[in-house]
């Protein structure tokens, strides 16, 4: 199989001992392109870094809801200019996380906003983080004109319904590690019945390792087990499924063959 792992934190400190072998692995497992999305300025930065030296590897810039109160004006003026860089191919990982509340609520709405502004500014698609922010995710991505730029539901975990919504709004739904898991009901049922010409692959690494490896270090060859069980999920081969999902990422992040 050919594969397209669409999130991968590669910039993240997890891997700074053995990057090239990891790499290296995900080639050997059929990887043929990673997007690598930043969650603030340092691993923007480090995301454009790497997407320069190393082929496979594209970049996104942009500020996690984590760390949305770090986004001032300053900070946005920054993401501009590096959005601009070649091989950034995507505004992310940016949205609302409402499990943790590391920044306030408020702010983070405002700051998913400007950066939605920022990605329509530059024509690029956004990746979108959303945890138990169902309703405000939708609204915000309606409001501030997300569908002119379209964009990916990063390791999608709403329903059906919202899947719908998200869908009518021209964005993709990606699944990761979650739908190999024994109890994950949910993303199985959604992604069973998700447009093929929809539907994306992820890791999240070095986060949500799929099963066998569940509780280890996740990397982007574990891709290829996410898109087994997603074949299966959906009554298809493995091959058509990765083939569907690269040929849709190259084509939501303009990436060439």
């Amino acid at each position: 199989m050919r594969l397209f792992d669409t999130h991968s934190h590669l910039n993240d400190e997890a891997f700074s001992g053995d990057l090239a072998e990891i790499v290296e692995r995900a080639e050997q497992a059929g990887v043929e392109a990673v997007v690598v999305p930043g969650y603030d300025l340092p691993s923007s930065e480090r995301a454009l870094e790497l997407a320069h030296r190393f082929d496979i590897l594209y970049a996104a810039v942009g500020i996690h809801p984590h760390d949305a109160s770090s986004a001032d004006e300053a900070a946005i003026e920054k993401l501009r200019l590096l959005a601009k860089e070649d091989r950034v191919v995507a505004i992310g990982e940016i949205g609302l996380d409402y499990h943790y509340d590391h920044s306030p609520r408020d702010v983070q709405r405002e700051v998913f906003e400007r950066h939605i502004a920022l990605a329509r500014e530059l024509n690029l698609p956004v990746i979108v983080h959303d945890r138990e922010a169902h309703a405000d995710t939708l609204e915000i991505l309606k409001r501030a004109g997300a569908s002119e730029v379209g964009g990916v539901m990063h390791c999608f975990s709403g329903s059906l319904a919202m899947a719908q919504e998200c869908l009518h709004l021209g964005f993709y739904l990606s699944f990761g590690g979650p739908v190999t898991f024994k109890n994950a009901r949910r993303p199985k049922e959604v992604a069973a019945q998700v447009p093929e010409e929809r539907l994306l692959i992820e890791t999240d690494a070095p986060y949500l390792t799929p099963e066998p490896h569940r509780g280890k270090r996740n990397e982007p060859a574990y891709v290829a087990l996410v898109a087994e069980t997603l074949a299966k999920i959906r009554e298809t081969e493995p091959e058509q499924l990765a083939l569907a999902t690269r040929a849709n990422a190259r084509r939501l992040f303009r990436v060439q063959g």
